[in-house]
């Protein structure tokens, strides 16, 4: 009887020390802030992008083939519509606002009649949109000074090349001798 009154007299303290060192632990939470456990968010990229430059290549009455080279295969064909192309993009991106752009190109007798789209970013500012503004790291002074070169001893010539055995005149063959 007094084996198991020791036990669980035991079992509580343990049971109390476990509380207040989790309690203890919970001290320190005023460190997070709401970024500490911000989930990830994948880069979501859809369609072919379509820049300024591209679109000025397009001209009235240039044929289909053409304009999938110059824009790429169209996001959206219909057979409702076959005189009818868009393009469409969009990217969502962590720390940067979403961004998306259409071009819809109309052709008439296999050659374009019309193009419509709102503003299109040329390449480069496309790109200067992606980029996230970074904290600049220190860098660090990568030339050394003569100062910091004499610490260093200087290599010795010490006739390592006349130690070095000859090389052979022949070399054994890569393959077997055939049978």
């Amino acid at each position: 009887m007094t084996a198991s009154l020791t036990f669980s007299l035991t079992g509580s303290r343990l049971a109390m020390l476990f509380m207040c060192a989790s309690l203890a632990g919970c001290a320190n939470l005023s460190s997070f802030t709401s970024d500490t456990f911000k989930p990830y968010v994948p880069e979501v990229v859809q369609g072919n992008f379509v820049s300024k430059e591209q679109r000025q290549a397009i001209s009235v009455g240039m044929p289909r083939a053409q304009v999938r080279d110059i824009l790429g295969t169209p996001l959206v064909t219909s057979l409702f519509h076959a005189d009818r192309w868009d393009y469409a993009f969009s990217i969502r991106r962590q720390g940067v606002p979403p961004q998306s752009f259409q071009l819809t190109v109309y052709f008439k007798n296999d050659g374009v009649s019309s193009v419509e789209g709102g503003e299109l970013p040329s390449e480069s500012e496309f790109v200067e949109r992606l980029v996230t503004q970074r904290k600049a790291a220190s860098v660090p002074n990568l030339q050394a000074s003569e100062e910091d070169l004499k610490k260093f001893p200087a290599p010795q010539a010490t006739g390592d090349a006349q130690r070095t055995a000859p090389l052979p005149a022949t070399y054994p063959p890569l393959e077997p001798a055939p049978r």
